[in-house]
């Protein structure tokens, strides 16, 4: 599927302690691109299997030598993007699953030793490649952003103190923006460490029967990324600006599996119709 316009991960990661408890057996299998699924009811039903660009097998510990890291899942997904970054591309990656299922792990990984996800790598190898630059004549500027829907209502994660919900228009030429959302200025990948941070602690997320710390809202975190060549003999100028789109998606999930009651099943009624949404889109891009 290379040159695709979509293209298509899978990762599964390691039982959690709920899981160990009730000594649950896995029922996915991977070979190279391949995922099958064992039917747990009928076991002894031929496994049904499924293609894809990646499957990822991270099951297991990192001794397994088929074991899946953080480094490999951004190696194969999160270079490729920066590149079509820097050749004027918007790109997007996104995860999507049901809540527990490991994507603000894959996203945003920990702050521990080679724990780091696709966001952080990302942005950390971006300015690797900027200030690597010897090219006088190329300059660069990066721009984040940090929103969260949530309810079907956009929230500014990096000034929350902006409480009102932020309006999403239509540019004729540049497609959907919202409204008064803040874009800052960064300069190091510290600077975005620092915002990531704090728009991650302004995050809604809460307790479900199937994750402690399920999001409950959609984060988008975009890095506006702008190249300047200035021509020296003719004096002109030429400007490249790609976006690049970084989305944790909420969790999906089946309202009697999580437990949900009240502002919780109005948060996941909201979550499935966005994702559903979601579905949609996706499918008539891999019409293209």
């Amino acid at each position: 599927m290379s040159g695709a316009s979509v293209k298509v991960a899978v990762r599964v990661r390691p039982f959690n302690s709920r899981e160990t408890s009730k000594e649950s057996k896995c029922i996915i299998q991977m070979q190279g691109n391949s995922t099958s699924i064992i039917n747990p009811k009928n076991p002894k039903e031929a496994p049904k299997s499924f293609s894809f660009d990646y499957s990822y097998w991270s099951h297991t510990s990192p001794e397994d030598p088929c074991f899946a890291s953080q480094n490999r899942v951004y190696n194969d997904i999160g270079k490729e993007m920066l590149l079509h970054a820097f050749e004027g591309y918007n790109v997007c990656i996104f995860a999507y699953g049901q809540t527990g299922a490991g994507k603000s792990y894959t996203m945003m990984g920990k702050q521990e030793e080679s724990q780091a996800g696709i966001i952080p790598q990302l942005c950390e190898e971006l300015f690797e490649k900027i200030n690597d630059n010897c090219n006088e004549e190329m300059s660069y500027s990066v721009e984040v952003s940090y929103m969260e829907i949530y309810c079907e209502r956009v929230r500014d994660l990096l000034n929350p103190k902006n409480k009102g919900n932020l309006r999403v228009r239509e540019h004729p030429l540049l497609g959907p923006y919202v409204e008064d959302l803040s874009k800052l200025a960064v300069t190091s990948y510290t600077d975005i460490a620092d915002l990531m941070d704090a728009g991650n602690k302004a995050r809604t997320v809460a307790a479900t029967n199937m994750n402690e710390t399920s999001s409950r809202s959609h984060a988008v975190f975009t890095i506006v990324f702008t190249q300047k060549k200035h021509d020296n003999e003719t004096n002109l100028s030429t400007e490249k600006v790609s976006k690049i789109s970084l989305v944790d998606l909420a969790g999906s999930e089946r309202a009697d599996s999580t437990g949900a009651k009240g502002t919780r099943l109005k948060e996941g009624a909201n979550i499935n119709k966005s994702l559903t949404t979601l579905g949609k889109v996706i499918s008539a891009l891999a019409e293209v």
